[in-house]
């Protein structure tokens, strides 16, 4: 567990800066070596990533078990510390979070997502912050002091109007932190103002979603921004590209896509020999 713990305080420091965080999200063992052969200094898995490459739709329709297991085979083939996307913990009692953590520690990852909605409505407030609890304690138990990334949906969901949607995230992230979580991710946020709102008022790192209408890297690091990860926009972009040499190769017969930035087969072997 020595390992583990080391990995736990270094992805923990990774949110203090100096610069900000990023994360291209993995989905499986062999993207996730790919994305610390780039020089990532950890890696976060996406759990709508590694729902889709098993054949699931996104949204908690995956098992624990084997979500966890692709946790594991992540965390087999890499140095750096991985920090695991687990959905809302696979139930909504706290009971289901600790389980959860539990299995994050045992996969080999130092780090968890726990969001706070279920079916797409908002667990209430108090049943989040028990849960969060319940994680943190079941990280301690094991040996591990999981970074937890506590995150809220309430960009995501209808519960609150637009206007009250801001200062209600807030108010969670907050609540989260206060029990235990280390950083509040607060995704589906892309307006440079209320980015810069978040990051004020939330009393802890801020967690942002980066898409193709976010900021530059640079511009959300000055607005206190200090993790930026993809969720499944990685893995999402690696299937539009492979949807689009099958489309040639069914219509047009030729092979021209599969020149285009392809990893040799050479370069695969050692990448996951080493």
């Amino acid at each position: 567990m020595t390992e583990l713990r080391d990995k736990a305080e270094a992805l923990r420091r990774l949110h203090a800066g100096p610069r900000v965080l990023v994360l291209a999200n993995a989905w499986d063992a062999a993207s996730a070596r790919l994305i610390e052969a780039a020089g990532a200094p950890a890696i976060a898995s996406s759990s709508a990533g590694v729902a889709f490459a098993l054949g699931y739709p996104d949204g908690q329709r995956i098992a624990r078990a084997e979500m966890l297991d692709m946790i594991r085979r992540i965390a087999r083939v890499v140095r750096v510390p991985v920090s695991a996307d687990v959905e809302a913990g696979y139930g909504t009692t706290a009971q289901a979070a600790a389980e959860t953590a539990r299995g994050v520690v045992a996969a080999g990852a130092v780090g968890m997502n726990l969001e706070d909605a279920d079916e797409g409505r908002l667990l209430p407030l108090e049943v989040q912050v028990e849960r969060v609890r319940a994680a943190r304690a079941a990280g301690e138990s094991a040996g591990v002091p999981l970074v937890i990334n506590a995150r809220t949906d309430v960009f995501g969901t209808d519960d609150f109007p637009s206007a009250q949607r801001p200062a209600e995230a807030v108010r969670r992230a907050n609540a989260y932190l206060a029990a235990g979580a280390d950083c509040a991710f607060v995704p589906f946020v892309t307006d440079r103002d209320l980015i810069g709102r978040l990051a004020r008022e939330i009393k802890g790192p801020l967690n942002v979603l980066a898409t193709p209408d976010s900021p530059p890297v640079a511009e959300l690091e000055g607005l206190g921004v200090r993790r930026v990860s993809v969720g499944g926009g990685l893995a999402r972009a690696a299937y539009g590209r492979a949807r689009r040499v099958a489309i040639e190769i069914q219509e047009k017969g030729t092979f021209e896509s599969l020149r285009e930035e392809t990893i040799s087969y050479a370069e695969m072997q050692r990448l996951l020999g080493s």
